[in-house]
């Protein structure tokens, strides 16, 4: 499933030799090599930097820029944009602060938004925020491209694609091609496919933005994020948001994040084969209704997903008949956490209708697959499934 590309700079394979998903992970955005120094070098915790005379060069003050950043954000780019120039990658303290930064620098008084109706369930306290600018919010769901329904005239439009929790997918090409025709940005959150799994700017997307809390880092102990574009001044106001709120990631957090970067493509590839597996073996059990997984080939999402994603996803999803029965199931797992979030290395798995903010059934589980051994966790799954039955 890996591809190819062509790329050069600090830390990538020589220029013009082939580099895959792996050694890109791994290289990504190190620093040329210097005799006696780190291959990645550590954080640096800087609040100012010596400045004097005029305050010229990268480094000035914390707020602005940090040389740990700088390392992560070119990995980010080189990820998002393999061998494409001109990609400028911005990392933040949160998921949500990238998504905050691309629509409050992007939208002013009297225009329009299209957010995603099924999409992450922050999305309606964002609603009450733009409304409150005097921003006209629409939304329609995800599956069956129907944000095209309700474009007519707006400033920007908001994908996500896999949604989360329940998993559909849109046309992203289709979606970008009328929302560009008629002078509309489009951003693609791409958290739950990774750029491993997803590239919105190849498939003709404005902004890649995503939350580096989940699989990007996968160790369930960073909160990141980031906004990738090509648009200097786009990104550039992007940018001018994060320094005016202050959005800023810590340096240990970033540094964290980068180093978790190198095993990314190992991590994906385990658990999307075991996501699958799961999926595979959920499809047999007859209290299992709603099950959701593009990469499976019956899945609603799965045409439209094989064509533009090289990989589906840790995450699957799928109601039990009750809320009794999913608290449950979910109490039995042994190899499994009860907890929200998704993409780490261990597999967590929760009933999503206890926060309220998602239009899911009472029995209704999102389910996170981790790094275990594939065995282990499908029969754990299945034990669970057979004692909450009893």
């Amino acid at each position: 499933m890996n591809d190819s590309a062509t790329e050069g700079g600090p830390g990538a394979a020589a220029p013009g030799s082939p580099c895959g998903d792996g050694t890109r992970a791994v290289r990504a955005g190190l620093p040329e090599p210097v005799k006696h120094e780190p291959t990645l070098p550590g954080p640096v915790f800087a609040a100012h930097f010596h400045l004097p005379g005029d305050p010229t060069g990268p480094y000035t003050y914390g707020r602005d820029e940090n040389p740990t950043w700088t390392l992560l954000e070119r990995a980010v780019a080189e990820l998002e944009a393999p061998g494409q120039d001109g990609v400028e990658a911005l990392v933040f303290a949160s998921g949500m602060a990238a998504i905050s930064s691309v629509l409050f620098s992007q939208l002013r008084a009297g225009d329009t938004v299209v957010l995603p109706s099924d999409g992450y369930q922050v999305f309606p306290l964002v609603r009450a925020q733009l409304e409150t600018y005097g921003i006209e919010v629409r939304t329609a769901p995800t599956g069956g491209d129907a944000q095209l329904e309700v474009l007519d005239g707006a400033r920007l439009l908001w994908l996500e694609t896999p949604s989360n929790p329940g998993l559909d997918v849109c046309d992203v090409r289709r979606l970008v091609e009328a929302a560009h025709a008629q002078g509309t940005l489009v951003a693609v959150d791409n958290t739950l496919a990774t750029p491993l799994g997803q590239r919105p700017l190849e498939l003709g997307a404005d902004f890649a933005v995503a939350s580096g809390t989940k699989q990007l880092t996968g160790h369930g102990d960073v909160l990141l994020g980031y906004v990738t574009g090509r648009d200097a001044e786009a990104m550039a106001a992007v940018r001018r948001w994060r320094k005016i709120v202050g959005a800023v990631p810590g340096p240990m957090e970033a540094w964290l994040a980068h180093r978790s970067i190198a095993t990314l493509q190992l991590r994906v590839d385990r658990q999307n084969a075991t996501a699958l597996a799961l999926a595979q073996a959920l499809r047999k059990r007859p209290e299992v209704t709603g099950l959701r997984y593009p990469g499976l080939p019956d899945d609603p999402s799965h045409k439209i997903a094989s064509q533009q994603m090289r990989r589906y996803g840790c995450v699957v999803s799928f109601t039990l008949p009750t809320r009794a029965r999913a608290d449950l199931f979910l109490d039995r797992l042994r190899l499994v956490d009860d907890a929200t979030s998704f993409g780490g290395v261990r597999s967590t798995a929760e009933r999503r209708g206890r926060w309220g903010g998602d239009a899911v059934p009472e029995g209704f589980v999102r389910f996170s697959v981790g790094a275990e051994d594939p065995e282990d966790l499908v029969a754990d799954v299945l034990r669970a499934l057979d004692e909450s039955a009893d």
